[in-house]
């Protein structure tokens, strides 16, 4: 077993906002932790991200724009992957074939099998592979798992997860241009087909089935991933159906607006409503998410779920909003404030990197819990169908189509490996 000290060296592999909220609080949440590069193919981004570990760590990470550079050093010991999630798989198999641990964004994949070869890759090369689903390190989402397996909830009967995002008004889509001065376009595509820049696609890349899940199941994989995580993880479900499309503008972007799921798990049904025109709901405010003594107002709460059992029925938010049980009368019988887990989760990943044990947010659960968004999109995909999914095979039974588009497709020289 490492050091509890032992020095731990650090590159960063997309430093957009969230790469930056994430490498600047993994580099300073525990001692001995070092930030070596910041990989980025953008000029017009990084130069925060590096003055900013300059001032914590004494010293400037290296930039680089490819980042089969990091792979290629000895010292770095773990990546940070906040790329776009059509990079994600490839940049974490070719991590851990370079012998490095891996902390991964959600969602961890663009599709089902690549999901497969990221656990196969972790395994293979006995790495540690840590998605940032945060959620899975709070304390009180522990407690909440605690409550449900003590039975005081009852037999749990049915989840109802939503996550209502803000962005009321139309995409369109933008002419095709040169690439801009200091922008690596090829490396920015990877795996993906190879297009003419459009800043749509840059910028907009949360609107392209090519680069994502789509903005709303890319932030409702959060809700979802804790639903899975306090009912002790279920298994794969039995089926999977999507509704909904670009209900509020017919306008240019591939995903939709407005997705309403149904799960079928066998002994419980779970739903998921997201959107993207929920300006009048909000994510925890500061007052809930840092104070650890306010609830918040849970039918305005965007990001929450709803488990109800026999006993009771069970608020439960993201970002530290606590949770809430409401028995006969709706009474509250139990409760427990929360706090937003970003630090605790990091410190999760620096200290398994020391001692080896597996994550909160290991890869095997981070791909169940993304085959649920992927399981989505391709119902909706296939003509708004109900697929039956066969979760030993990783295939779905009713649907060669659904199975092609899982597939994926691939540039010459950026394909996954099947390993």
């Amino acid at each position: 077993m490492a050091s509890a000290n032992e020095k731990v060296v650090l590159a960063l592999i997309g430093a957009g906002g969230r790469g930056t909220q994430v490498i600047l609080g993994m580099q300073k949440c525990l001692p001995g932790v070092e930030v070596k590069y910041v990989c980025e193919v953008d000029k017009e981004r990084g130069g925060r991200v590096i003055d900013e570990l300059e001032k914590q760590q004494g010293y400037k990470p290296q930039r680089v724009e490819d980042m089969r550079r990091t792979f290629e050093d000895r010292d770095v010991d773990a990546v940070v992957i906040c790329t776009p999630e059509h990079w994600h798989a490839l940049a974490t198999v070719w991590a851990c074939q370079a012998e490095k641990d891996v902390y991964v964004e959600k969602v961890i994949s663009l599709n089902i099998p690549e999901g497969r070869k990221m656990i196969n890759a972790a395994k293979r090369y006995n790495r540690i592979v840590q998605c940032g689903f945060q959620n899975r390190s709070g304390a009180y989402n522990i407690l909440a798992r605690d409550y449900i397996q003590s039975g005081k909830l009852g037999k749990i009967v049915h989840i109802k997860a939503y996550c209502m995002l803000p962005g009321n008004k139309p995409w369109l889509y933008k002419e095709d241009e040169p690439v801009p001065e200091g922008l690596n376009w090829d490396m920015w595509l990877g795996p993906a087909p190879n297009v003419p820049y459009n800043v749509s696609r840059h910028k907009g890349y949360n609107e392209f089935w090519a680069y994502s899940s789509g903005l709303p199941l890319a932030d409702c994989c959060h809700v979802i991933d804790l639903a899975r995580m306090v009912l002790s993880d279920p298994d794969n479900p039995k089926s999977a159906f999507c509704a909904g499309g670009r209900v509020l503008y017919d306008d240019d972007r591939d995903i939709p607006d407005n997705q309403t799921i149904t799960y079928d798990f066998g002994e419980f049904p779970m739903t998921v409503e997201t959107s993207i025109y929920g300006e009048y709901l909000q994510k925890a405010p500061p007052e809930v998410r840092y104070s650890r003594e306010v609830f918040p107002n849970w039918p305005f709460l965007s990001d929450r779920m709803e488990i109800y059992g026999t006993e009771g029925m069970m608020y439960l938010g993201r970002h530290g909003a606590g949770w809430q049980v409401l028995g006969a009368d709706s009474k509250v019988i139990a409760q427990e404030y929360g706090f937003f887990p970003d630090e605790e989760h990091q410190q999760n990943f620096i200290n398994c990197i020391r001692t080896r044990k597996t994550p909160n947010a290991n890869i095997e659960q981070s791909h169940k819990s993304a085959t649920l968004v992927h399981l989505a999109n391709l119902s909706y995909r296939v003509g708004k169908k109900q697929l039956y999914y066969e979760g030993e095979k990783e295939l779905v039974t009713n649907s060669d189509e659904a199975n092609t588009i899982s597939k994926g497709t691939y540039r010459p020289g950026f394909e996954v490996p099947d390993l």
